[in-house]
């Protein structure tokens, strides 16, 4: 694609991030041409569900769309679909498609996102990963004939995967690099509560477990000799940023994100970026975080097309979301950098709730089954009140 006519926004990505730019620009006022650049196959899409409902069976694709196709075609927006930026010029405003050609700009935003991590060792491409619809569909096609899993990681996205292929009837052992799941992550109560859920389902759990080889996605072999036999391998161990393009540009990075500010801008002039790629300075937090939530991510991209059409917007609000693993749900709000003490409240209903310390300020609260402590948290954490036991 080679174009003369500018456009006024330019957004690498088709995420969540993209998408919520897209309708922040939109919803701004600003009726300048904009165009969306995705590598996946499909329009935005819901990606949450491909661990949950959708491998369970229990969805289809009709339900996964963030809008109708038509969406993407009215007026002066485009989708370029099956396709990606892979330069980007910042003084003569111009990206560069894989596909040829190129497109000059008014405000570019980065919205690229993460990409799973491949296991290090021999024989781990063979094993499914879960990001991507098309990745969705294959692990959904493969479980649908499969009697057994091993899931290689014990982050959400492996404990909700764990917890569909278990209750699609399938035998699933899970292989942790933690005493127990999600433990330094969330702490002792949170992971025992969901080591409970995983192993209520049947879920073995192979517990501070080294993987040193993948066979042909049907076996795994872990580093104290013993040998998982399986039908399907799903390995869940992680993203990474796609910061390539804002190395090659030249954007200031932190910690391997790309740092913006607090309205998603970045170092370069009219390049702004969001989501799960960036550092983001929160004026909440009063520092930069680093967050991979769902939520965020529409959160940010919202900021970025904001500030892309001129408007005043910023990222101040503590980080938060829901994970369903199987029929149990965890609600988290967190500044995510850390805490030193985790404090647990049980319910007598089977509810709990974990307040999350650091030098006696609340930076966080996780509950199941107590959305009064959730709703009451999400406010301590944003004001960043003493602890409330």
């Amino acid at each position: 694609m080679t174009d003369s006519a500018a456009a006024a926004l330019v957004i690498v990505g088709g995420g969540p991030t993209g998408h919520a730019a897209l309708k922040a620009y939109r919803a701004a006022g600003s009726a300048g041409r904009v165009v969306m650049i995705s590598e996946d196959t499909a329009a935005p899409y819901h990606r949450p569900p491909l661990s949950k409902d959708f491998l369970r069976g229990e969805s289809g694709e009709d339900a996964l769309p963030l809008e109708p196709l038509a969406f993407y075609r009215d007026g002066d927006t485009e989708l370029m679909l099956a396709d990606s930026v892979v330069a980007v010029d910042p003084l003569a405003r111009t990206v560069i498609f894989r596909s040829g050609g190129h497109l000059r700009y008014e405000k570019c935003i980065l919205a690229t996102g993460c990409e799973p991590v491949q296991l290090d060792v021999p024989g781990a491409g063979t094993a499914l990963r879960l990001r991507w619809l098309e990745q969705g569909r294959r692990l959904r096609q493969r479980a649908q004939t499969a009697r057994s899993a091993v899931v290689i990681g014990s982050g959400f996205i492996g404990c909700e995967a764990a917890m569909s292929l278990a209750q699609r009837g399938l035998s699933v052992t899970m292989v942790s690099p933690e005493p127990a799941p999600q433990l330094r992550r969330l702490g002792a109560a949170a992971s025992v509560l969901i080591t409970e859920w995983l192993e209520g389902e049947g879920v073995e759990i192979h517990r501070e477990a080294k993987v040193v080889e993948v066979g042909q996605g049907r076996t795994v072999r872990l580093s104290d000799g013993a040998v998982l036999t399986t039908d399907l391998v799903l390995s869940a161990v992680g993203v990474l940023p796609r910061i390539e393009l804002a190395e090659k540009i030249g954007a200031d990075l932190r910690d391997g994100r790309v740092l913006v500010d607090e309205r998603m801008r970045t170092s370069v002039p009219d390049l702004l970026a969001a989501g799960d790629v960036v550092m983001a300075y929160n004026t909440g937090a009063q520092r930069h975080l680093a967050v991979e939530h769902w939520g965020e991510a529409e959160r940010m991209g919202e900021i970025a097309g904001t500030t892309a059409a001129g408007g005043r917007d910023q990222w101040s609000n503590p980080p938060g979301f829901w994970s369903e693993i199987g029929n149990h749900t965890l609600k988290y709000s967190a500044w995510g950098d850390g805490f030193d003490e985790a404090v647990p409240v049980h319910r007598d209903n089977g509810g709990l709730t974990v307040w999350y310390l650091k030098n006696g300020v609340t930076v966080g609260v996780l509950t199941s089954e107590a959305d009064d402590d959730y709703d009451r948290g999400q406010v301590l954490v944003a004001a960043g009140s003493p602890s409330p036991i």
